[in-house]
């Protein structure tokens, strides 16, 4: 089983960033992949980037080129990068890890753009 703890959520003017964390713990050798999801009012969960154990990653179109996921093996941790922050990016974060058939869930992490 993988625990989750995401952080650096918080409130941001459209322009803006912030730096997601999500440090892992537990069974962090079975861990295939890793990913944020974001949910937002009204609107369905949706990936917003992922991670392969192999370094592969993927987007959202809706975030290309405006975030970036990376890891840092040494600290069991991900990051998301989020710069040139939108209104629409406002949503809670998720963290998520498969591992061994399973998927594990971080407790979520807001993210407000306003001006």
């Amino acid at each position: 089983q993988v625990q989750l703890v995401e952080s650096g959520g918080g409130l941001v003017q459209p322009g803006g960033s912030l730096r997601l964390s999500c440090v892992a713990s537990g069974s962090i050798f079975s861990i295939y992949s890793m990913g944020w999801y974001r949910l937002a009012p009204g609107k369905q969960r949706e990936l917003v980037a992922g991670i392969a154990r192999d370094g592969r990653t993927n987007y959202a179109d809706s975030v290309k080129g405006r975030f970036t996921i990376t890891r840092d093996n040494a600290k069991d941790t991900v990051y998301l990068q989020m710069n040139s922050l939108k209104f629409e990016d406002t949503a809670v974060y998720y963290c998520n890890a498969y591992a061994a058939g399973l998927s594990s869930w971080g407790q979520g992490t807001q993210v407000t753009v306003s001006s």
